[in-house]
């Protein structure tokens, strides 16, 4: 097959907008374009899809395991590839893989195993999320408390020199553990810096957002939550625009009538 063809028969979706009747031109393996079916320019081969959907996949960015193997066991290049492959059935085509709080070895070797991923162009892998371990104790959810500690310069220089080798490198930390300078250091050196795990005050957490934090891991969960007097990091997560926020969708972990609030009441930028 040609590395340019077009996909046609199905309704197509770009992300914001349906179209029908259209085409899915496709040259080296990237869209190059949606144009309508019988514009095609001559020289593409058409295939024929039969009808269906043709849409974005799903882009997850906290993915602590998949195929029987979670990363904090098995911090390797082999398990990366097996987390991406078995999600990738699913629906979901590009994802973080997720070291929850483990040992500097097993985050050193994690990094490694994410740089040399990227090298090897595995497919699916965008980067590595780094789930602590600068957390707060009172917040730890499922992360060992004994491994829970404050961010440190060298953690901070670690960091840094992680993001160097890999394409994307989110990390989830907590104000009780990370002072706001290191945040904003972090956020200009390229990092993507997530609040979590903590039960941090509305106004600390904007303080923290205005500091270089975009995002708010799992909404809702190990998190304080919105009281009448104190929205807490979730309240903060949701009234500010410049912070987006990940969910666990799965009806368990959040219940679908707070999820649904959620979604009417969360400020966009």
């Amino acid at each position: 097959m040609s590395d340019r063809f077009a996909l046609t028969g199905a309704r197509i979706f770009d992300g914001a907008d349906w179209h029908d009747n259209a085409a899915l031109v496709v040259s080296g393996g990237h869209v190059e374009a949606i144009l309508p079916a019988g514009a095609l320019p001559s020289g593409v081969a058409s295939i024929e899809t039969g009808g269906g959907l043709l849409a974005p996949g799903f882009v997850d960015l906290q993915v602590n395991g998949g195929g029987g193997v979670m990363l904090n066991d098995h911090p390797d290049v082999a398990s990366i590839e097996t987390i991406c492959r078995a999600h990738a059935p699913f629906g979901t085509t590009a994802l973080l893989p997720t070291l929850i709080t483990d040992t500097p070895a097993i985050t050193a070797a994690a990094v490694a195993a994410g740089a040399a991923a990227a090298r090897q162009e595995v497919p699916g892998f965008l980067g590595l999320h780094l789930e602590g371990p600068h957390l707060s104790v009172a917040r730890k959810g499922a992360h060992d408390p004994a491994l829970i500690r404050p961010m440190t310069e060298a953690d901070q220089a670690a960091l840094i020199a992680a993001r160097k080798e890999l394409p994307v490198l989110l990390t989830t930390v907590a104000p009780e553990s990370v002072e706001p300078a290191r945040v904003t250091a972090l956020a200009k050196a390229g990092l993507i810096v997530s609040l979590g795990h903590s039960d941090t005050t509305y106004v600390t957490a904007s303080a923290f957002a205005a500091a270089g934090a975009t995002v708010v891991t799992h909404l809702f969960n190990a998190m304080s939550q919105i009281g009448n007097r104190e929205p807490g990091l979730a309240g903060a997560a949701i009234a500010t625009g410049g912070l987006s926020a990940g969910i666990i969708a799965d009806g368990i972990h959040v219940d679908p009538a707070t999820i649904a609030i959620a979604l009417r009441a969360k400020k966009g930028p």
